[in-house]
């Protein structure tokens, strides 16, 4: 009885893992339409996204910078300067890198 689950078990994984193969070669085949903006970090703009992962991550998850405008952004990040507890300079960076990544 115990050689019969093993075996069973062992032929549904092997089909698993072979659906599982399968579909991850064919979404590579799928053709990107949207191109990718390449933004090379500068020194600031590094400093801005250090900063904006570990003192927003802190109480929400991160947002993509593409989610909003930059007009929908300042009001945001306004707000979240005072519960952040960061100086202007900090927000700056903040800001700076998230107009960057738009």
């Amino acid at each position: 009885m115990k050689s019969k689950i093993l075996i069973l078990t062992a032929a549904v994984l092997l089909l698993v893992s072979c659906g599982t193969q399968k579909n991850a070669s064919t979404a590579s085949t799928v053709p990107v339409t949207e191109t990718a903006k390449t933004v090379v970090l500068t020194p600031e703009l590094e400093e801005g996204k250090n900063l904006y992962e570990n003192s927003c991550a802190r109480c929400h998850k991160l947002y993509d910078a593409k989610k909003f405008t930059e007009q929908e952004w300042k009001p945001i990040l306004a707000r979240m300067q005072k519960k952040a507890k960061l100086d202007d300079t900090q927000m700056a960076s903040i800001s700076n890198y998230i107009t960057s990544q738009l």
